[in-house]
């Protein structure tokens, strides 16, 4: 346990060591710049928990962002650490912070725009595919195309810039 310190203080280092922790998919995000780091908490007894909220459901990386968050949790000098998945509020790309979307253009990955607005009740199903304006992360031209909805992971997708031929992945709107 992190010694001669108080709750405050804990607290501060637990959430410095846990935002530290990087994206096991996108290694050029933090989980907080991400927004999947949801909250850190540390009780009067010093166990920190850590609450993580998926990307969405089925992510495959959460088990590694567990993981990661426990090792760096424990590495900072905390014995007692939980993660624990929350669920509610769902996690939004509107929550990636300004930093991560500066990151993501810088290595080369588009950053997403807007989500669509959330409503109450059933989600509606639309067949169409919504094919939202992608600039290049390389040198910022509007003429792009998706090549696959579908990237190296689940909430990516390839797409290719027509003025300068290079291809990149882009963050979809979740």
């Amino acid at each position: 346990m992190v010694t001669g310190a108080g709750t405050q203080e804990r607290l501060a280092a637990a959430e410095a060591a846990a935002g530290a922790v990087r994206d096991p998919e996108l290694p050029v995000l933090t989980l907080a710049d991400l927004g999947v780091l949801a909250g850190v908490e540390v009780d009067d007894a010093g166990a920190v928990t850590a609450w993580i909220t998926p990307t969405y459901s089925g992510c495959p990386a959460m088990a590694e962002m567990a993981s990661d968050l426990d090792a760096a949790l424990r590495a900072a000098g905390f014995a007692d650490v939980r993660v624990r998945t929350r669920l509610d509020p769902p996690w939004s790309s509107d929550r990636i912070t300004p930093e991560g979307r500066r990151r993501l253009a810088e290595a080369g990955i588009a950053p997403p725009g807007p989500a669509p607005a959330r409503t109450a009740g059933p989600v509606p199903v639309s067949l169409s595919v919504r094919r939202p304006a992608v600039a290049c992360p390389r040198c910022g031209a509007a003429d792009t195309e998706e090549l696959s909805r579908f990237g190296s992971t689940s909430c990516k997708a390839l797409w290719r810039c027509r003025a300068c031929l290079e291809p990149f992945e882009y963050v979809k709107e979740i």
